[in-house]
C-alpha cells in the first residue's frame, strides 16, 4: 500500500519530495521512500536524496528510514554501507516487502547494512517498528 493511500497519511505530519525516482515522505522521526518501478537506485540517486534530508532535518538528526516496496526496483545492497559517510543519521531501517522475492532482496540488503533493519509485511508493522526505536524517542 502506497503512504499516501494509508490511514497513517491522514494522522501524521509529513512533507512530499517528489524526485524523477521515487517519492519521499518526510515526517517528524522517520522517512518514507517510495522508488518507481524499474528505476536502479544507485549511489547518485541516494546522494541526491540525502542532500534533501540533509536541506530538511539538518545535519544533527537521528531519523528512521521506512522503504517502501510498493513497486520492483533495483539497488546496490552495498550501498548501504556508503550511507554510513554521512555519520549516525539513520538508527535504523525497516523494508516493507510485498513478495517473496522482495524478502530475499531485504534479507541481502540487511548483511550490508551497518545500521539495523527489520523487514515488514506492511506499512503499518514498519511505522510501529521505528516509532519504537529507543534512539528515536
Amino acid at each position: 500500500m502506497k503512504f499516501e493511500d494509508s490511514e497513517q497519511s491522514k494522522t501524521l505530519a509529513y512533507y512530499k519530495l517528489e524526485m524523477p525516482f521515487g517519492n519521499f515522505y518526510f515526517c517528524e522521526k522517520f522517512l518514507i521512500s517510495e522508488i518507481n518501478s524499474g528505476v536502479h537506485f544507485d549511489w547518485t540517486k541516494i546522494q541526491s536524496v540525502v542532500k534533501e534530508i540533509i536541506k530538511f532535518y539538518g545535519t544533527d538528526v537521528k531519523l528512521g528510514y521506512i522503504s517502501n516496496r510498493v513497486n520492483s526496483y533495483s539497488i546496490d545492497p552495498q550501498d548501504w554501507a556508503k550511507v554510513a559517510q554521512y555519520g549516525s543519521m539513520l538508527i535504523g531501517s525497516a523494508i516493507v516487502y510485498y513478495n517473496y522475492i522482495m524478502y530475499l532482496n531485504a534479507s541481502l540488503e540487511k548483511r550490508f547494512s551497518k545500521s539495523e533493519i527489520h523487514p515488514c509485511l506492511s506499512l503499518n508493522d514498519a511505522i510501529s517498528w521505528i516509532c519504537k526505536l529507543k534512539a528515536l524517542n
